[in-house]
């Protein structure tokens, strides 16, 4: 046994919400079955199932709390019900993780694509992932936010990917100039995709990779947290300390009627307040307070 089945059911309205709820707690593979029980790949953020009633099916790694992520569920989508647990053997597990992810461009200088294809456009900077492996394969709204916001990166920049999942925001952020990236998740599996998706892409040796405990002490130009809101309010004294004045934090994950709520969190210490939103997501930019 490998990962975790968790399924639930929701409506076709809440669906966008609960996929994406799913992905931000750790999801490493999502479907989506109608009442005839016929599974479809997940559609577009933009996009809305055809059915009044949709089953999502979820994968986790084996040491996920599926009792938080249910109450997460619970409070966040009002229609969410009829959840299941259960057990996934390696040969599902594989079949599931292959799902395909179509290369594709952010901003005007990244192109983001799986490990197996090798074609990037001319005057793009290629990025390859070991796609399925942990959240961030740029196909959710939270993650293109913030792999746009990186055209704004400065050459030579030090960057801090708080909740890194596949590790592809620190990981581009170096493909477009950054001298060094410190990758930071709670979740092993996470962390062993990093560390593979570093490899991929050649970057190790300017890559820290590590939970966050084990984070030193250090000052850095930019934050990227790409996480839920709750944790983003609680860390924001603590992201805080790690920009130095002048330099930014970027957050996402965040739901557009949360974004007042992170964005006062932050007031304390960063000015320059932009917010970016997408299909009821938000992006939060600021700039360090010098003082």
């Amino acid at each position: 046994m490998s990962h975790r089945r968790f399924t639930l059911r929701v409506a076709a309205a809440d669906v966008a919400q609960a996929e994406a709820l799913l992905e931000l707690a750790g999801a490493a593979s999502l479907s989506l079955v109608d009442a005839g029980d016929d599974p479809i790949l997940e559609p577009a953020p933009a996009e809305t199932p055809l059915w009044p009633e949709v089953e999502i099916r979820a994968l986790f790694p084996p040491s996920t709390d599926l009792d938080a992520i249910r109450a997460l569920l619970e409070r966040s989508c009002g229609s969410a019900h009829a959840f299941a647990f259960g057990e996934l053997d390696d040969d599902e597990w594989r079949a599931a993780a292959q799902r395909g992810i179509p290369a594709r461009r952010f901003g005007k200088r990244l192109w983001l694509a799986p490990a197996d294809d090798p074609r990037v456009p001319a005057g793009l900077v290629g990025v390859k992932l070991h796609m399925g492996l942990a959240f961030g394969t740029g196909e959710h709204s939270t993650t293109a936010l913030c792999l746009e916001w990186l055209d704004a990166l400065a050459p030579g920049a030090t960057v801090l990917d708080y909740g890194c999942g596949s590790g592809v925001l620190a990981i581009a952020a170096l493909a477009l100039g950054a001298s060094r990236a410190w990758a930071i998740d709670n979740d092993e599996q996470a962390l062993i995709a990093t560390r593979d998706n570093a490899r991929l892409n050649g970057c190790e040796s300017r890559i820290d990779i590590s939970a966050p405990e084990s984070l030193p002490a250090l000052r850095v130009d930019v934050v990227l947290a790409n996480i839920l809101a709750g944790p983003l309010v609680s860390l924001a004294p603590t992201l805080a300390r790690v920009v130095v004045p002048g330099g930014a934090v970027v957050l996402s994950g965040i739901l557009a009627r949360q974004a007042p709520t992170v964005a006062a969190a932050y007031e304390p210490w960063f000015e320059q307040v932009a917010m970016h939103e997408r299909d009821g997501w938000t992006r939060i930019d600021a700039r360090r307070r010098s003082g």
